[in-house]
């Protein structure tokens, strides 16, 4: 299947014929063709978060909410930013309005505020992922180059993963009443670019690579700087890095 083929099938769900019946493509499938007809070396996608440079203007969760078609309600998000504020008498205040990409309202005294900073969230592509292993029909699964998807043809909304989801990273839409959430932008990476967030990041807080390779931005963050992930004790070896991350952060 040649490439253009692919990217057609994802988007306009073509109707193959197969011994004279139709069968409809799913995403599965045709992640899985792709794979095999463009088998080489191995990938592993996924992406690393500067949190010491994110300034918290929300501009990755708009661009991501436009280029995925996100619900508008200032509830569904694929990614979010997460404003922390730890006071001195060392209670922390977790702000996401809108994502975060809305304004701050609660008021707190300057004198009380011993450390604030931003943290961006996304689904972690986990390497075990709870979410694949309680989906009861196979909607949710992983590509061999890392990535967890939803096969919109399969789930049947029964919002087990979302509930098996350590991170909160999951949603179901309401128009279609199926699972959604962080793919990496997998119809961008597959043309060669970056996921939406990482391009529109204007601080460069979020990296995007492929863990084997040597040339890949993510590797050489990793290599340079000490990473961590989110709630490792969970055992789902999460795949997206954070660097400088707060020990406030959960």
């Amino acid at each position: 299947m040649k490439r253009r083929k692919f990217l057609s099938s994802l988007t306009n769900l073509t109707l193959l014929i197969i011994s004279g019946s139709v069968v409809k493509t799913t995403l599965r499938g045709a992640v899985e063709t792709y794979l095999t007809d463009t088998a080489g070396a191995k990938k592993r996608f996924t992406m690393g978060i500067q949190t010491q440079k994110c300034i918290g203007c929300g501009r990755c969760v708009t661009a991501c909410k436009t280029e995925n078609n996100v619900p508008e309600e200032p509830f569904y998000f694929r990614t979010w930013v997460e404003h922390y504020v730890v006071k001195k008498d060392d209670s922390v205040i977790v702000h996401s309005i809108n994502g975060g990409s809305g304004e701050i309202s609660e008021n707190i005294k300057e004198h009380d505020v011993l450390r604030s900073f931003f943290v961006p969230k996304l689904c972690n592509h986990c390497e075990n992922p709870p979410c694949v292993q309680v989906c009861p029909v196979g909607a949710t699964f992983k590509t061999e180059d890392g990535i967890v998807l939803v096969d919109e043809d399969r789930c049947i909304g029964c919002s087990y993963c979302l509930q098996a989801c350590p991170y909160g990273a999951r949603y179901i839409r309401p128009a279609t009443h199926i699972a959604d959430k962080c793919t990496l932008c997998y119809h961008r990476i597959k043309k060669g670019l970056n996921p939406v967030c990482v391009e529109v990041c204007p601080t460069q807080a979020r990296v995007f690579g492929d863990l084997e390779s040597g040339a890949s931005p993510l590797v050489r963050l990793k290599r340079m700087k000490n990473t961590h992930v989110l709630k490792p004790a969970l055992n789902t070896e999460p795949k997206v890095f954070y660097t400088d991350l707060d020990g406030a952060v959960k």
